[in-house]
């Protein structure tokens, strides 16, 4: 660890597949010094990779973790052939959570309509390319985590980033019922089926983010 060394974050909604086979990608590029925008800038920057600068280093870090929880929820509704509609409210509301969470630990709201929030959220909870969202897939056709822990070699990040998130939530007092499912599911052995039945049977309230 470097203490003093200024930290600078990148993302957004990137598949690595796709940005080594030089398709077209837009990141964003969170670091708190402007003064370093433009170095950095000009060594990552290229034709088919573009960035958009920020100072909101904390709230493009929630994004990019709170994410990969809420695509496996999206998943796990794919896999239990929920619709279309069920993973639209899904990836709506799980930007809420990370709207309240990432509020309460400073980060700027418009941060989270951007690439490196509502940009990456979208594509990691659309795609079977995203290990998250895949890995969600399997646990609602009712295979076991630890099955398919077994067979990747790949690390889904959200499996060990769920109880993480959860456990910040109810420091902060924040609600995240959505990521405190997945949590349920992943790490005390919810049942999937009830689960959903929970979240579906909340109360009704205002929305609010």
């Amino acid at each position: 660890t470097i203490p003093q060394a200024p930290v600078a974050v990148l993302s957004g909604p990137t598949f690595a597949a796709d940005v080594a086979r030089g398709l077209p990608t837009a990141v964003t590029l969170a670091v708190a010094d402007p003064d370093l925008h433009d170095p950095l800038s000009k060594a990552l920057a290229t034709p088919r990779f573009r960035l958009y600068l920020s100072d909101d280093v904390v709230g493009a870090e929630i994004g990019g973790v709170v994410k990969n929880v809420l695509a496996i929820a999206c998943g796990i509704s794919e896999g239990r052939k929920l619709g279309d509609n069920a993973r639209a409210a899904l990836i709506t509301r799980g930007l809420a959570e990370i709207v309240r969470l990432g509020r309460a630990k400073g980060g700027k709201a418009e941060t989270f309509m951007g690439l490196s929030g509502l940009g990456d959220l979208t594509l990691t909870c659309n795609a079977l390319q995203s290990r998250n969202f895949s890995l969600g897939v399997e646990l609602g056709k009712g295979v076991s985590l630890d099955e398919i822990l077994s067979n990747r070699r790949s690390v889904a990040e959200g499996v060990f980033s769920a109880a993480a998130v959860t456990e910040l939530a109810e420091t902060l007092g924040i609600d995240m019922p959505i990521c405190r499912a997945v949590d349920a599911v992943i790490n005390q052995g919810a049942n999937i089926s009830d689960t959903i039945s929970e979240l579906l049977a909340r109360p009704v309230s205002i929305e609010l983010p």
